[in-house]
């Protein structure tokens, strides 16, 4: 039978610890015996997570002894790391133990060293604090997982059943995988490349363009030009592309399309209405631009996100 040991650390997040033990928990094989064995291992006999306190069942010394570790995030993924945890990790690497991360686990890993030289995923909130952190780790915040062998990590909340069941699909096949999503609820497939679903033009503090932004979120369905955000903000095309690179790190006219492609996203998620058409209201000019705009921005075509929030509410 498969281990897990599953490492609760100081403030973890309920949500991400208890993803893997449900996930896993559940597997059961063609012979009708369970897939893994799961525990709850720590630094010390009992942690908090939010408004709970967790019990740990084994100390770090488990994490060399099981074939798997799974790290979830922490309230705060930079706060200190406890004594004895990272040469724990270092130890059961060293072993050949597969280690995983869910949501920002990965600043735990980072911060021990293991992924130095590697890709990593994690939240996309989190992005830009793991990138000042830990510049040696190539992050892709644009996707739910990444597999780099005996190291794999994923992005925020749902993103961490299904970087669980691409463990179960790894160890055990494709038919006990589909099986432990159907318990789950869970789309039976998503691939570790497919995008976060976020559009990270959603936020931009600090920037000295609010009333431009504001006003772009209101006027984006319009068929806009360059020209007209540039009379907008009362300034050259010139001036607005080196004031809009250097505050949000895109063009306008991206900045234009990413607000198109989240008001699509609105669309997909809660009304029945066609792709075209929702194209169309959003301000794109025709269905095959809104199409190729939507996969560059949410990494999948229209259809696909549709689907994938229906898969979720089934």
């Amino acid at each position: 039978m498969h281990t897990v040991a599953v490492l609760a650390l100081p403030d973890t997040i309920a949500f991400d610890l208890s993803t893997p033990i449900e996930v896993f928990g559940r597997v059961t094989l063609a012979g009708g015996g369970p897939g893994y064995r799961v525990m709850v291992c720590g630094s010390e006999p009992e942690v908090a997570a939010g408004p709970m306190r967790i019990s740990t069942e084994h100390g770090l010394d488990m994490l060399t002894r099981v074939d798997t570790v799974v790290v979830p995030a922490r309230y705060d993924p930079l706060a200190p790391t406890p004594d004895g945890v990272d040469a724990a990790l270092h130890a059961a690497l060293a072993r050949g133990t597969r280690i995983a991360s869910i949501c920002a686990g990965a600043f735990t890993l980072a911060a021990a060293g293991l992924l130095d030289g590697k890709r990593a995923t994690t939240h996309w909130l989190g992005a830009q604090a793991f990138r000042s952190a830990f510049p040696a780790v190539h992050l892709d915040p644009d996707v739910l997982y990444i597999d780099e062998g005996q190291l794999l990590t994923s992005a925020g909340a749902t993103a961490g059943i299904d970087l669980c069941l691409h463990m179960v699909q790894c160890d055990y096949g494709a038919s006990v995988a589909a099986d432990a999503a159907r318990l789950a609820v869970a789309p039976l497939h998503r691939t570790g490349g497919q995008a976060q679903f976020i559009v990270r033009n959603r936020r931009a503090t600090g920037t000295e363009l609010p009333d431009l932004l504001a006003w772009i979120e209101q006027h984006a369905h319009r068929d806009l030009t360059l020209e007209d955000v540039a009379a907008q903000a009362a300034t050259s095309t010139r001036t607005l592309n080196r004031r809009f690179h250097a505050e949000t790190g895109q063009t306008p006219m991206q900045w234009v399309n990413g607000v198109r492609v989240r008001h699509a996203q609105a669309l997909l998620e809660s009304t029945s209405h066609g792709v075209e058409r929702i194209g169309r209201e959003v301000g794109f000019s025709s269905a095959a631009n809104f199409r190729e705009q939507f996969r560059r921005v949410a990494g999948v075509p229209p259809q696909g996100y549709r689907n994938t929030f229906r898969e979720r509410s089934v």
